[in-house]
């Protein structure tokens, strides 16, 4: 089987890439620099030189028609998934422009089954409480999560004409192999570099990158799995719980205060405005605190493609690991993974 995917060198499309060869498709793929697509896909053990490569952006309808040309299956893991202000103008364009041209292109192709790769954010807030495969989509007026939401209403207008779309949310993915070192690592590395001591209450879906990227594996095939909506395989955890399992995992102490996250909401905002003409990434971002204030758990039940989350401690463990490995964190900073890789 072909399957053409976009965004395959980022965090989930690298590893979602990875899955897909594992299970012995053909891939073809389309990236903006062909010189990532080792360095993206190596370290995952994928043989690059029996994949096609096309080059080009997901807003450019002539070299997305030539990526899904024959194919027969379609992964959209394209996005710029960030809470930096700055980031603005180049999300809505990649995740919502994009992803109308993507999924209209596969569809003109004639795929068999397109996967696209939406986000638990896109149904915040949810009145319901928990999220469900029918939570109405969202209505955050943060830029990355309005982003994904336009494009998660693009996804069901598909769904609802009958086009073969299927919708996948992961959680806030961690996990080893993150070549551009994205949103929820960094956010990990800067709490063991002391530069997260403030948090807001609350909390958010977890996930390991390497659940979800099996899940693409499987929905892939479109014989096993019934529905069009799965979530990505993940545990919803209180940023209280995040930080402790952070702690037992590191064997470090980490001091944290915890603040209603409505209250840190107008620094977020402040910070916010400041990083438009501020060069260096402040961590204090406020979309990571909306998400943190409104964000809610998976109800019980709802589809996962029969993939298990691993447990989160595993995750962090694993992913602290690749950090020190990659020199992106001291010893000292990963505690006890450190000492027992040495």
């Amino acid at each position: 089987m072909l399957v053409s995917v976009t965004g395959a060198t980022g965090f989930l499309g690298s590893h979602s890439v990875a899955a897909i060869a594992r299970a012995g498709h053909s891939l073809r793929l389309l990236v903006r620099d062909e010189s990532a697509v080792d360095r993206s896909l190596a370290p995952l053990g994928v043989d690059t030189s029996a994949i096609e490569v096309i080059t080009g952006d997901v807003t450019d309808e002539r070299r997305v028609a030539a990526l899904v040309r024959g194919a027969d299956a379609v992964l959209h893991a394209a996005a710029v998934y960030s809470f930096d202000s700055r980031q603005r103008r180049v999300m809505w364009r990649t995740n919502e422009i994009g992803t109308a041209v993507v999924l209209d292109a596969a569809r003109r192709a004639g795929a068999g089954r397109i996967v696209h790769v939406s986000t638990v954010g896109a149904m915040l807030p949810a009145a319901a409480g928990t999220l469900r495969a029918d939570t109405p989509v969202g209505t955050a007026r943060e830029p990355y999560l309005a982003s994904k939401a336009a494009a998660e209403e693009i996804a069901r207008r598909h769904q609802r004409e009958g086009a073969p779309v299927v919708i996948t949310y992961p959680s806030a993915l961690i996990g080893p192999h993150d070549p551009y070192l994205g949103d929820q690592n960094a956010r990990l590395r800067n709490a063991l570099r002391g530069l997260m001591p403030i948090w807001p209450a609350g909390g958010f879906p977890v996930g390991d990158v390497r659940d979800t990227a099996s899940l693409h594996a499987r929905l892939i095939d479109a014989d096993i799995l019934s529905g069009n909506r799965f979530f990505g395989p993940g545990t919803y955890l209180s940023t209280r719980d995040y930080v402790r399992t952070l702690r037992e995992v590191t064997a470090r102490a980490l001091p944290a205060v915890f603040l209603p996250a409505r209250a840190m909401t107008p620094v977020g905002r402040l910070t916010g405005a400041l990083q438009r003409v501020w060069p260096w990434h402040i961590p204090a971002e406020y979309g990571a605190i909306y998400l943190c204030g409104c964000a809610t758990g998976v109800a019980h039940g709802e589809p996962t493609g029969g993939v298990t989350a691993r447990p989160v401690a595993d995750s962090m463990r694993d992913t602290v690991r690749w950090l020190h490995e990659r020199g992106l964190l001291a010893d000292r900073q990963s505690g006890r993974i450190a000492k027992a890789v040495a």
